[in-house]
């Protein structure tokens, strides 16, 4: 029988990838000598946002995923972030893969709200293994189901994360509406003249009173009909 133990040696971003991605350095060494025809890899990565403590802007950003900071011992669960497959190829001893993770910007997606309300500091991860095992017995090869209870840990810096999604998205996020919303916009975007989705929305938080980036604090209302 093999023995297997995994380690995450470094993350960073995948420039070239035709979207935002992560990429996972795992580091797989075999204990006692067995040679290994191959792997077929699952990966699951969670977040363990208990494990790391919070500025008090990061907490009223995550205030929609985990409620006031006294109720975080109870609703600050972990959060599941991606299951991945990996084949590793043959190897003695030991071996280093990468593994690329996608990342998503989509609002609705609880691990990207949470991500985007962190400033600084790191992300708390477990990494969980499963798969099979293809031992090399002399020319032949042997099935091993790789133990459910292989994980091991990692902090991914928050500026990585960052880094990967201004690859594709500098300075910008995305927020997905409704159809039917999106046509509203449109139709007070066109109103207005108004020559960008920014400026738009600039212009409903006047309306409403609240500031905005570019209005530097004035509240000056922008004179527009509803929408």
């Amino acid at each position: 029988m093999s023995e297997l133990v995994f380690d995450c040696t470094n993350a960073g971003s995948d420039p070239y990838a035709a979207a935002p991605t992560l990429v996972f350095r795992l580091r797989i060494a075999e204990t006692t000598g067995q040679p290994i025809g191959g792997i077929s890899l699952r990966v699951q990565f969670r977040i363990e946002p208990l494990k790391r403590r919070y500025a008090d802007a990061e907490a009223d950003r995550i205030g929609d995923l985990f409620g006031e900071r006294a109720r975080w011992g109870d609703t600050m669960k972990p959060m599941q972030f991606a299951n991945v497959s990996q084949m590793v190829p043959p190897f003695s001893g030991s071996i280093e893969v990468d593994v690329p993770v996608p990342l998503t910007y989509d609002f609705e997606v609880a691990t990207a709200k949470y991500f985007h309300g962190l400033e600084e500091g790191e992300i708390p991860f477990v990494i969980l293994f499963s798969g099979t095992t293809f031992l090399d017995q002399r020319g032949s090869l042997q099935i091993e189901q790789i133990p459910w209870h292989k994980e091991t840990s990692y902090r991914l810096p928050v500026a990585v994360w960052r880094e990967a999604m201004d690859v594709h998205f500098p300075d910008s996020t995305w927020m997905r509406v409704r159809r039917e919303t999106l046509d509203s916009l449109q139709r007070f975007k066109s109103r207005l003249t108004l020559p960008t989705w920014d400026e738009t929305i600039e212009a409903l938080l006047r309306q409403a009173g609240e500031p905005s980036p570019g209005s530097n604090g004035n509240h000056e209302s922008a004179g527009a009909p509803p929408v």
